[in-house]
């Protein structure tokens, strides 16, 4: 009888051989298991109650619309599927898409003015001698704790001629303001706007700058790089995350735009209820009883807060592979 070779042998052992069961994890790898479940469990259930919940009802609430039955409408109300219609009404309201306009010429002057400030600010303290450092840090940071309603009445009386020391002196040297007239209220809300953040941003910017390593800067004063090579070549370089980070909450916060113009609004003739996008969503559902446009508006205001933060980022990115390439 003819031998088979040991390869094929092996084949047909292979073959024949059975199917290996699924090993059962240990108890300990189950624990582990259930442990890690039990922590994200209620981060889990938060988010999605919190953040997703809100979000999906939202978007559910902008394709209703009301119905009425009966004679003159008398007979109830009730919702039907709109479709697409409330988002057709919202983007063809001018006054809607004029407050778009306004806080996007906002965002464009503000966040860098507001930014730049934060970043000499940072670097100045940075660089400052530990004597006072704190106070003035202090001291800077401390308007982002007043709330922006109260921060805006606060400054609304600093606006308003007749009690304002501001304009009263102002027109004691001569020179007729109006802080609240159509041309200049937007930015006196940028006032407010750049008074409150201003110092969070510094901090954020501080908080990096205290992550750089001292080496660099004994390096660098070897080399003998000066203060200003030192703080541009060095530091501006490697703040430029927390950088990103503050211009992209600038720029949703700006989208977001409520509180000041709100509450400025009973003072300036020139603030009506579009001002902002926000305030003309909720003018739309509290004021004109209509939610469900005013939810197609809160969700092409998220819309549009996510494609400038992302479209920046991506920016950022590519110049961020352009540097790397050269």
């Amino acid at each position: 009888m003819r031998e088979r070779p040991e390869g094929a042998r092996g084949t047909a052992r292979r073959a024949t051989k059975r199917p290996r069961t699924p090993t059962r994890r240990s108890p300990r790898a189950r624990r582990d298991l259930f442990s890690a479940a039990g922590f994200l469990l209620p981060f889990a259930a938060l988010f999605l109650l919190t953040f997703v919940a809100p979000i999906a009802y939202a978007v559910y609430q902008s394709l209703l619309k009301p119905t009425r039955s009966g004679p003159l409408g008398l007979g109830g109300s009730g919702t039907a599927f709109a479709g697409l219609d409330n988002y057709r009404h919202a983007l063809e309201d001018d006054r809607f898409l004029a407050g778009f306009g306004r806080v996007l010429l906002f965002a464009a002057v503000q966040i860098p003015l507001m930014l730049l400030l934060a970043t000499a600010l940072a670097l100045l303290l940075e660089a400052a001698s530990a004597r006072g450092v704190g106070f003035f840090r202090t001291a800077y940071f401390l308007p982002y704790g007043v709330p922006g309603v109260i921060a805006s009445i606060l400054w609304g009386f600093l606006y308003v001629p007749g009690i304002s020391p501001l304009v009263e002196l102002a027109h004691g040297v001569g020179w007729d303001v109006n802080f609240l007239s159509r041309g200049t209220v937007l930015w006196s809300i940028a006032n407010i706007v750049t008074w409150q953040f201003t110092g969070y941003n510094m901090l954020v910017l501080i908080a990096q700058l205290k992550a750089i390593p001292t080496d660099l800067y004994e390096a660098a004063r070897i080399d003998g790089a000066s203060a200003w090579q030192t703080a541009r070549h060095i530091k501006l370089a490697l703040i430029r995350p927390a950088l990103v980070l503050t211009t992209v909450f600038s720029i949703i916060g700006t989208i977001q735009l409520f509180a000041e113009p709100m509450v400025l609004k009973p003072l300036a003739s020139a603030v009506d209820s579009g001002y902002t996008p926000n305030l003309h969503a909720y003018h739309e559902a509290f004021k004109g009883n209509n939610q469900y446009v005013a939810a197609a508006e809160a969700v092409l205001i998220a819309a549009v807060a996510c494609v400038l933060s992302f479209g920046f980022l991506r920016l950022v990115g590519r110049q961020r592979e352009r540097d790397g390439a050269r």
